[in-house]
C-alpha cells in the first residue's frame, strides 16, 4: 500500500512540474511576442498576417554551445545548459493555449493561429510576396533554478533574409526579461 501512495505522489509531483513548466513557456512567449509582434497589425479578415508563428518547438543543438561560450553566465552554468540540448518533438500549443486562455486577446489578435512550414510556404506561395515571415522559437533551456533562461529565435523567409539571436531572459519579480541578445546573425 506504501508504494501506491508513493506512486500516485511521484505522479502528481511530476504532473506539478510540467504543469509548472508550461506556465513558464507561456511567459516567456508572451515576452517573445510582445517584442516581435509589436509593429504588426492586428489580423483581421481580408489582411495578410506578415509575421506566422511556428507550431513546433525547435530543438537546440551544438550551436547553444557556441552561445555559451561568449558569454560569462552562461560558462558558469555550462553544465546544466548542456545537459538540456536535446531533440524534441514538442509544439507550442499547451504554452500557446495557456497564454492566450481568456488573457492577452489584443496580442492573440496580431499572432493569430501557429502555421506548420508547408502552411506557411503555401500562403507564401499564394501571394507571391517576399514580405512573409515565420518566426520560430527555440526550446527553452531553464538553468540556475529556473531564475534563467536560453531561447533562440529565428525569423525564416522563402527567400534569402533570414536571421535569427538567442535571448538571455531572467525572471525578475516573477517576470521575465530580455536581459541580453547573443550570437544574433542574418542572411
Amino acid at each position: 500500500m506504501k508504494i501506491f501512495y508513493f506512486l500516485i505522489t511521484l505522479f502528481f509531483i511530476n504532473t506539478v512540474s510540467v504543469f509548472s513548466q508550461e506556465i513558464e513557456n507561456a511567459a516567456i512567449l508572451k515576452v517573445i511576442f510582445t517584442k516581435y509582434y509589436k509593429t504588426e497589425k492586428v489580423i483581421v479578415k481580408g489582411r495578410l498576417q506578415l509575421l506566422s508563428f511556428y507550431c513546433n518547438k525547435a530543438p537546440n543543438n551544438e550551436e547553444v554551445i557556441e552561445v555559451i561560450s561568449g558569454n560569462e553566465l552562461l560558462k558558469k552554468n555550462a553544465a546544466e545548459i548542456k545537459k538540456q540540448i536535446v531533440f524534441v518533438n514538442e509544439n507550442w500549443s499547451e504554452a500557446y493555449n495557456l497564454l492566450f486562455d481568456n488573457q492577452n486577446q489584443y496580442l492573440k489578435s496580431k499572432v493569430n493561429a501557429c502555421v506548420t512550414l508547408e502552411e506557411f510556404q503555401e500562403i507564401s506561395k499564394q501571394y507571391g510576396e517576399n514580405n512573409q515571415r515565420l518566426l520560430i522559437v527555440n526550446k527553452p533551456i531553464y538553468f540556475l533554478k529556473n531564475q534563467f533562461a536560453l531561447v533562440k529565435v529565428a525569423f525564416y523567409r522563402n527567400i534569402e533574409h533570414n536571421s535569427g539571436r538567442f535571448l538571455l531572459l531572467e525572471k525578475v519579480n516573477e517576470q521575465w526579461i530580455i536581459r541580453e541578445y547573443l550570437n544574433e546573425w542574418a542572411t
